[in-house]
C-alpha cells in the first residue's frame, strides 16, 4: 500500500524566491508526523501543494499513490486550516451535511453520527456553531475533515488557540485517529505538543528539511547531574551506564548523594539549533 503522503524532491519558486528546495517527506499509514519550522520556512507551501492548491516547480507529491490535486488525491485527503470559520448559525449536524455535499460523500446521517461520536460531540448534534466553545469547534473541524473516510489528514495548528484541557482533548482525538489507521501531518508551532503526540518530526528551515526523526532521536544526551551534600555536580559527558561508578567514587570520597538526574536536550533545543535560533 502506498504511503498516505509521499513528497519527493519538491521545489517551488515564486519569482526569485525559492520557497522549497528539494524537500523529501513521507507519512505512512496510521503515522502521526509533526511538521515544524519558523514562519516563511516553506511549511504552508508544502501543505498547499499537497492539497492541490499550488503546483510545484519541480518534484512531485502524492496522496495515497495519486498525484496531488487529482480527484483521487482529494478523496483520500482531509484538511483543517488554522483560521477556519464555520457559519455560526448552522448546527453541528447541518455543518457536516453541508460538507458532505461539498465533498460528494454519500455517507448520510450515519456518517455524521459516527463522526460526531468520534470527536466527542454525539450529545450535541443540534447545537449551533456560535454556541460552541473553541475546543468544541476545533473537534467539529476535525470531524468535517474526516468526511469521506480520508487516509490522510492535514491539520494546521489544531491546538494553538486552546486551553490545556482543550489541547489534551485534541491530543487524545489524534491518538484515536492513529489507532484507526488514519495518517496525520500536523503543522504546529507548539513543540511540546508535537513531542507528546507525534511518531516522527520533520523540521523545515529555508525551504529544506534540516532535521527529521522521532522525538527521541532528535533529542541529545546532556550528561548526568547529581545532588550531593556539597552541592550539585554536573558530569557533562557521562552516560546512564556510568552512574554506578560515579556514585561509588563520590561516596568513597566522602560525599553524600541525594538525587541523580540523567539529562537530555529537548526537541525545542534541537529545533533552535537547526533553524539558527541560537
Amino acid at each position: 500500500m502506498p504511503d498516505a503522503l509521499a513528497v519527493h524532491q519538491l521545489r517551488k519558486r515564486y519569482g526569485a524566491n525559492e520557497a522549497l528546495k528539494g524537500v523529501d517527506l513521507t507519512v505512512g499509514e496510521g503515522e502521526l508526523v509533526g511538521l515544524l519550522g519558523p514562519n516563511g520556512a516553506g511549511k504552508s507551501t508544502l501543505v498547499k501543494i499537497a492539497c492541490g492548491l499550488v503546483r510545484p516547480t519541480a518534484g512531485h507529491a502524492e496522496i495515497a499513490g495519486a498525484p496531488a490535486g487529482s480527484p483521487a488525491a482529494h478523496r483520500a485527503l482531509g484538511y483543517l486550516a488554522e483560521l477556519f470559520r464555520f457559519p455560526e448559525w448552522l448546527s453541528a449536524d447541518e455543518l457536516l451535511a453541508l460538507h458532505q455535499r461539498l465533498a460528494g460523500s454519500a455517507g448520510g446521517a450515519k456518517e455524521r453520527a459516527e463522526l460526531l461520536e468520534l470527536v466527542g460531540l454525539a450529545e450535541v448534534p443540534g447545537r449551533r456553531v456560535g454556541a460552541m466553545s473553541k475546543g468544541m469547534q476545533q473537534r467539529l473541524g476535525i470531524a468535517q475533515a474526516m468526511i469521506g473516510d480520508p487516509r490522510l489528514l492535514l491539520l494546521d495548528e489544531p491546538t494553538s488557540a486552546l486551553d490545556p484541557a482543550g489541547r489534551r482533548s485534541v491530543r487524545e482525538l489524534l491518538e484515536t485517529l492513529r489507532s484507526r489507521g488514519v495518517a496525520v501531518l500536523l503543522n504546529s508551532h507548539l513543540l511540546s505538543e508535537v513531542e507528546l503526540v507525534c511518531d516522527r518530526v520533520a523540521i523545515i528551515a529555508r525551504g529544506e528539511v534540516v532535521a527529521a526523526g522521532t522525538p527521541a532521536e532528535l533529542s541529545q544526551a546532556g550528561g548526568v547531574e547529581i545532588d550531593t551534600g556539597r552541592g550539585t555536580r554536573h558530569f557533562a559527558q557521562a552516560t546512564r551506564e556510568e552512574i554506578p561508578t560515579i556514585v561509588r567514587e563520590l561516596v568513597e570520597g566522602g560525599e553524600d548523594v541525594y538525587e541523580i538526574r540523567v539529562l537530555r536536550s529537548s526537541l525545542e533545543d534541537t529545533y533552535l539549533e537547526v533553524v539558527g535560533g541560537r
